[in-house]
């Protein structure tokens, strides 16, 4: 074959290959042990002595050609394909980044956690208790005994005649009082769903949630019991609120008061939101009854103490300006998504 004829066909052809696959079956057929060039030099055993020198030169010199040519079109190439690859995959800065949805936490779980954080911070230990509830803890030891009036108040769901689905987290503490011994003092808060027989408005809930607090201690007073709650108010609503207590009735308690604070909307002026009234009702609460000391073994002569239940769905609809309970529990995406600015 002739050398020189070889030579500029190989180099046509990797000047014209396109791809590296081509580039490289050039390279088998021309430098591989029997490519073209291989077989070249297997022919100078046929040449006369003298002519094989210079043969074996021209030879070596056209295997560095094609050789340089094949690297040089390798790197054409490949640089071309990182080109390629770079236009494909460019990624256009002017572009949206892509924002991946995060959940946000309930806004009854915002209040609890509001709550929890406003009682740890002056001391308090949280605690929880069974949902299924017995009647001994769930009224008897809050000084409400069978046949009492006072059961009127709280329409139950019995399960059998001793047991039943809480109707107030009042059972946790009685259960709290009797863990205690008689240690004291006792401050705990209690968040949890509690369930009554209701007819489900925008304003009412057969299943809700409470955060019931407790202290027993010597020297408890109703003043302490004010205090506490002028601090609880002005943590959940902001300083600026005053509270207010109105006499009421609670088995559990005597005396036993509801709790008003200013109306969050109109600052106490008068309007529709607090119907004119200046005044928000937010609670009950009232000094521990001696009878509940008593039935847990804890001195009432020597000892006092306060409780108060406010509940989770009445804060979040009046610090969110939820108008409609039912909105808490439908898990409509919508409206949960308005949440994420209070986390």
């Amino acid at each position: 074959m002739d050398v020189n004829l070889m030579e500029e066909e190989a180099l046509k052809a990797i000047e014209e290959a396109k791809d590296l696959a081509t580039l490289e079956n050039l390279r088998i057929k021309y430098l591989s042990k029997k490519g073209l060039v291989q077989g070249l030099l297997a022919e100078m055993k046929n040449l006369p002595k003298e002519e094989k020198p210079q043969f074996g030169q021209v030879v070596n010199k056209v295997k560095e050609k094609i050789t340089s040519a094949l690297e040089a079109k390798s790197l054409k190439l490949n640089d071309l394909a990182l080109d390629a690859q770079l236009e494909k995959e460019k990624i256009d800065l002017s572009l949206d980044a892509y924002t991946p949805y995060i959940g946000t936490m309930h806004p009854l779980n915002l209040v609890v956690q509001a709550l929890e954080d406003c009682f740890i911070g002056m001391g308090y230990k949280v605690a929880e208790g069974p949902e299924v509830e017995l009647d001994y803890y769930n009224f008897e030891k809050a000084n409400i005994p069978k046949d009492h009036p006072s059961r009127d108040m709280q329409d139950s769901f019995f399960i059998d005649v001793n047991t039943l689905l809480r109707t107030h987290t009042t059972a946790i503490q009685m259960r709290e009082l009797e863990k205690a011994h008689g240690q004291m003092p006792i401050k705990l808060v209690c968040p949890g769903k509690v369930y009554r027989r209701d007819d489900d408005d925008a304003t009412h809930s057969h299943q809700f949630m409470q955060c019931e607090g407790l202290v027993v201690g010597e020297n408890i007073t109703l003043a302490d019991l004010k205090g506490t709650l002028q601090f609880m108010v002005d943590s959940l609503f902001g300083e600026g609120k005053k509270i207010r207590f109105r006499p009421s009735y609670f088995p559990f308690t005597e005396p036993s008061v509801e709790v008003d604070m200013t109306c969050h909307v109109c600052g106490g002026r008068g309007c529709p939101a607090c119907k004119d009234t200046g005044w928000i009702e937010i609670l009950g609460s009232g000094m521990v009854h001696p009878n509940v000391l008593a039935i847990n073994g804890i001195d009432p002569k020597k000892y006092s103490g306060f409780a108060f239940g406010v509940g989770i769905e009445r804060v979040a609809m009046l610090k969110y300006g939820i108008k409609d309970i039912r909105d808490l529990y439908t898990n409509d995406m919508r409206f949960l998504k308005d949440f994420k600015r209070f986390d």
